[in-house]
């Protein structure tokens, strides 16, 4: 598998390198930030996006910032790490990786209180990448797991990018496709282009045909069209945060399509690592949802299709709930519908 261009982040001659998603898949381009201020706009602007991949660049951010703090006593230092979390944390509040990343490197620095801070400083690099390498592993479990459910001739329906882009470089939903090709199972693969940014059409189709996939993109309306038509074997979603009965929060659209699937009895399936997680919500009422910038919407890619005073409602996120949902792929095993009370294991 080709992952060199499709590795969204990573820590490199102390600074964090990201490919620009914003430019694929015409330009391949690459940032080097050495400050974490640069890490939260790359996370704002959806330069790196995909819930596990903000959680990496989040923890790297934590580590890249926590080398400019000049402080030697610990409770200074702490605190002004603390703060750099608040702020990357703030960048976007739907996938709770990124809030889940910040906790799990603060705790870290609190564990070495007794050491001098150019230990932590180094120890904190070290997490940041152990972060990454660890979320490297569970997207390689999710794909052999989920290939389990993928038979040789069936034909995936996937919406926005849940790909090596998304995550570590072999990323969730798709970690399933890779896997079950790496099986020698031929798969073809629909991609909704997922307005308004188009991550489907970009980002998705860009990787899968780089890894030699057969793809076809599609506007997001004609999926319920090909379901009719028996077109589409099974769906496979990534999601932005799973609440503790199973509702998922991924890339709005995705509610749509699993009405779509209940109604045309194809299954349909969330792909996602045990940091996407959030049991502190009950329900997937709870989950915060993002509202982007009206101009994704009117002027996509810089080109007005809307008239000027019309209104815009753009939320970047939708929930599936639980019911509509046959599996919930993870690196420990798949559960199936109903989760309630055996997500605990996840």
């Amino acid at each position: 598998m080709n992952t060199e261009k499709i590795t969204p982040v990573l820590w490199e001659n102390n600074k964090v390198r990201i490919i620009d998603q914003t430019k694929l898949p015409v330009n391949y381009e690459l940032i080097y930030c050495d400050d974490y201020s640069q890490i939260i706009t790359a996370i704002k602007t959806m330069q790196v996006r995909g819930a596990p991949a903000i959680g990496i660049a989040g923890a790297m951010g934590m580590a890249l910032g926590a080398q400019k703090i000049e402080s030697e006593n610990f409770e200074d230092f702490f605190s002004s790490l603390k703060k750099i979390g608040d702020e990357i944390n703030s960048s976007r509040p739907t996938a709770v990786n990124l809030s889940w990343a910040i906790s799990r490197m603060l705790k870290f620095a609190q564990q070495l209180k007794d050491k001098k801070t150019d230990k932590i400083k180094k120890a904190l690099i070290e997490e940041s990448e152990k972060i990454f390498q660890e979320d490297l592993e569970m997207s390689k479990s999710i794909g052999k797991n989920g290939a389990a459910l993928i038979k040789d001739g069936m034909t995936v329906l996937t919406h926005c990018n849940a790909g090596g882009l998304c995550a570590s470089g072999y990323g969730t939903a798709l970690a399933v496709i890779y896997a079950a090709a790496s099986q020698g199972k031929k798969i073809k693969v629909y991609a909704d282009e997922t307005r308004p940014l188009l991550q489907g059409a970009r980002l998705t189709a860009y990787e899968l045909t780089l890894n030699e996939i057969d793809t076809t993109v599609i506007c997001d309306n004609m999926a319920g069209w090909l379901m009719k038509n028996n077109k589409i074997d099974c769906i496979i979603v990534g999601a932005d945060r799973i609440a503790a009965n199973g509702d998922a929060a991924n890339k709005i659209g995705t509610y749509s399509l699993s009405v779509l699937a209940n109604h045309h009895n194809i299954p349909m399936y969330i792909a996602a690592p045990s940091s996407t997680l959030d049991l502190s919500l009950k329900t997937g009422d709870l989950i915060p949802i993002e509202e982007r910038n009206y101009l994704e919407v009117v002027e996509p890619f810089n080109t007005r299709i809307a008239p000027y005073d019309v209104k815009i409602f753009n939320p970047a996120f939708d929930v599936t709930p639980a019911e509509n949902i046959s599996a919930i792929i993870t690196e420990k095993k798949v559960f199936f519908y109903p989760y309630i009370n055996n997500l605990s294991d996840f």
